[in-house]
């Protein structure tokens, strides 16, 4: 074969897997940011794997690369959000610890089911169903890391299922009556402060979670566009999970039951948080007064992404020193 036509092969095979990808990518055009997301996890160290924990699919990233017995970390991520949150933090903390990082029953990539409900007191049972079948490994305490919904639903695994949860931490945690904000006024008035329909509630969305803008994820095109996209079809859902958790009669039930949990524990927040304002911490303090106390500033809501190194150094004193109640 003459080098002429080698060249017209080798771009015609090219031609022919470039419009394979964007007819595949047409078809889904999300697949443009988990591609994002995956790049993420592997910068971050994790695998990524799935597995039937009753009647819903997990999908969830990890890292098994850990001494024997080292504490094995969970984390479950808040409202709208997804694992890719926490992968900042699980990179800081693979080796050390064992780490599973999944997307809740309903979110990301994980099963969701219509009518299922997907409330404080489902998911915390979902919670516990996923450490005893697909975390725990024996000889190795499970560490609980919940982040603003993602807290209340750690709160009540703590307190409901004691046996499956050495040690649980808070962050930015929903579950208590807080100071009143714009964020909780919107809520209650049956608005979804987080909802994304467009450019402009986009940068409004990013703008309630950040504080530091250097954290703030940059979504260049088309990326941006896809997720304002799919944003718009979760609205229902999101709209349905909030009727459970800011408006229903759970909202304030993981504070209420806090009361309960007698592992130590660590709450954590930032001192800029627009959307749980930082009196959540000394809320959840009175009920948990074995609780490492850590207040950030110079953050907001997403603390474990702002500030993922001072957060990874209170969940290694939780480890190292937390003492239960």
């Amino acid at each position: 074969m003459t080098l002429r036509r080698l060249l017209k092969t080798v771009a015609l095979v090219a031609a022919v897997l470039l419009c394979a990808l964007l007819l595949w990518l047409w078809r889904e055009p999300y697949r443009v940011v988990l591609g994002d997301y995956t790049r993420q996890r592997l910068v971050a160290g994790l695998g990524r794997n799935a597995a039937q924990v009753d009647d819903h699919r997990w999908v969830y990233a990890y890292n098994d690369e850990a001494p024997a017995n080292a504490p094995t970390v969970v984390m479950v991520h808040g409202f709208t959000g997804g694992k890719e949150n926490w992968y900042l933090l699980a990179q800081r903390l693979r080796g050390r610890y064992r780490v599973f990082v999944p997307d809740l029953p309903g979110w990301g990539e994980s099963e969701r089911k219509r009518g299922a409900d997907y409330g404080f007191v489902a998911q915390n049972d979902r919670v516990a169903r996923f450490i005893e079948q697909v975390a725990r490994k024996p000889g190795s305490p499970v560490v609980l890391l919940g982040h603003s919904m993602g807290g209340g639903i750690a709160a009540l695994t703590a307190a409901r299922h004691p046996r499956d949860v050495d040690r649980v931490a808070l962050f930015n945690s929903a579950g208590v009556r807080f100071k009143d904000n714009v964020f909780g006024r919107e809520v209650l008035e049956g608005k979804n402060p987080f909802a994304v329909s467009d450019a402009a509630s986009l940068k409004h969305y990013l703008g309630i979670l950040f504080y530091d803008e250097r954290a703030k994820p940059v979504i260049p095109w088309p990326a941006d566009d896809i997720y304002i996209e799919r944003r718009k079809r979760e609205a229902a859902f999101e709209q349905s999970v909030l009727d459970k958790i800011g408006r229903g009669d759970e909202r304030f039930l993981p504070g209420d039951e806090a009361v309960r949990i007698g592992q130590p524990a660590l709450l954590l927040w930032c001192r800029q948080d627009a959307v749980i304002d930082a009196s959540a911490l000394e809320l959840f303090a009175v009920r948990l007064p074995q609780a490492q106390r850590v207040l950030l500033d110079g953050c907001g809501h997403m603390s474990v992404m702002e500030q993922p190194d001072a957060v990874a150094e209170a969940v290694d004193q939780l480890i190292a020193k937390g003492t239960p109640r």
